[in-house]
């Protein structure tokens, strides 16, 4: 502590850690003054741990959300790394390790195949879903996460099945390729929201020294477990649903943990449903933990953002009847036979034009699929529009969708600046639109 009487020159800190300070010493130099000596060996320790397993900065060189997902995380990790080992033991016993009958031919061509066949995986899931694992990174986090435990369960089970051997392995490593894909790119997503400092590549960096440290006590512990399992099915299965369960707990709070400011459909869905129904739009961190997590039973209308035009209309008076009155970027068109929504967009529409347009959707959803509490914003409108929409002949479904479009020119400058205010993201969006824009001229301007 600096000395009676003296007044420091100056004080510095690294970080958030303990500040110090610099004093003048009477022969002219600089006498630094930190920590009291009895805590400067634990601090070592701590600063040395977080400068290896931590990013720069930490914690606020981070998300809010990152010290309990990382716990999480970890906890996790272990679990599947303790049921990989124990899958890896069955995998090596059928491919017949330790069986004098068995050739290393037959064993070659079994692994050959089983990653021949998860490569295949990868590619075709990557292609499929590649563009949907941003919107969703925490439903397919777990989903991931579950495809990997059931993989680990078959490859577990596949020795007891020898004449069924190779195709459960192989079956097991497509999935396992499925993992891969969809474990890294929602690890990506995660690790983006994380970062807050333009340091993405750090924080990954120090995600993988994490994982390191705990894969490195999972096979340590692995090590014990092997010998007391071998040959032992009942135990294994034991400790295979013991960890998984560990496993799939630890990763449902992981995920539940994240808070995203950037918009999904899920959370769009969440924050338009409080403001029609309190006035007000609910802040990241209070309707986080309401988003599913898990596939839905409710009514949803299946939602097209970014639709060609075939998907909206089929004749010219139908794209007349979509653009009447319609000076916003979007057009969009409502099938209830289908129970569809299918939105175009004009090419250079922003973000807050997308967030509209799907703003818009979901309210023809809400309207279509969900009783309207009492009390709601612009009560009277909405359930004068729910009835006409519900009862309306295909004919006059165009002419409430104008309504629309004039409720919704009403209330979203509200609801934009109440997601602003509440601290959503709203130059930026995760609503999956697909990459097909459109240009036309409004009706009621001419063409020179």
């Amino acid at each position: 502590m600096p000395s009676l009487g003296v007044q420091p020159l100056c004080t510095e800190q690294y970080g958030s850690r303990g500040a110090r300070c610099y004093l003048p010493s009477p022969d002219g130099h600089l006498s630094c003054v930190g920590d009291e000596p009895g805590r400067v060996g634990w601090r070592s320790l701590k600063e040395i741990f977080m400068s290896v397993f931590l990013p720069q900065g930490y914690p606020e060189s981070v998300s809010q959300d990152y010290l309990p997902y990382q716990i999480w995380d970890t906890v996790q990790a272990f679990a599947s790394s303790i049921t990989g080992a124990l899958a890896t033991q069955a995998v090596l016993k059928g491919v017949g390790v330790g069986d004098q009958t068995s050739t290393v031919a037959a064993a070659t061509v079994t692994w050959i195949l089983k990653d021949g066949t998860g490569m295949l995986g990868r590619i075709l899931f990557a292609w499929m879903k590649g563009s949907k694992l941003d919107c969703d990174a925490k439903q397919w986090r777990l989903f991931a996460d579950g495809l990997n435990d059931l993989a680990i369960f078959m490859e577990i089970l596949a020795p007891a099945f020898p004449a069924c051997f190779t195709l459960i392995v192989c079956t097991s490593g497509f999935f396992k390729c499925i993992v891969g894909v969809a474990g890294g790119a929602t690890r990506a997503a995660l690790t983006m929201h994380q970062a807050r400092r333009d340091n993405m590549a750090d924080v990954s960096a120090k995600d993988g020294s994490q994982e390191t440290l705990v894969n490195l006590a999972g096979l340590l512990v692995s090590l014990l477990l092997i010998p007391l399992v071998t040959d032992r099915l009942q135990l294994t299965y034991a400790l295979y649903g013991l960890f998984t369960a560990l496993h799939l707990y630890a990763n449902y709070r992981a995920v539940r943990a994240v808070c995203m400011e950037t918009l999904n459909r899920a959370r769009l869905r969440l924050a338009l449903h409080h403001f029609l129904c309190q006035g007000w739009v609910p802040t990241p961190a209070h309707a986080n933990p309401r988003e599913p997590l898990l596939p839905e039973f409710q009514q949803h209308l299946r939602i097209t953002l970014g639709a060609p035009l075939h998907l909206l209309v089929s004749s010219v008076a139908e794209f007349q009847q979509a653009c009447e009155g319609n000076l916003r970027n979007y057009l969009i068109a409502l099938n209830r036979k289908a129970g569809t929504v299918a939105v175009a967009l004009r090419h250079g529409a922003s973000s807050v034009d997308t967030i509209q347009a799907c703003s818009h959707a979901l309210l023809l959803e809400t309207l279509l699929c969900q009783a309207l509490p009492p009390g709601a914003v612009e009560e009277e409108m909405l359930q004068k529009l729910q009835r006409q929409l519900c009862g309306a002949p295909d004919g006059e479904v165009w002419a409430v969708l104008t309504e629309t479009h004039q409720l919704l020119d009403r209330l979203f400058p509200r609801f934009l600046a109440g997601l602003v205010s509440a601290g959503w993201v709203t130059d930026r969006n995760l609503l999956g639109a697909e990459e097909w824009r459109l240009d036309w001229t409004p009706k009621d301007k001419k063409v020179l």
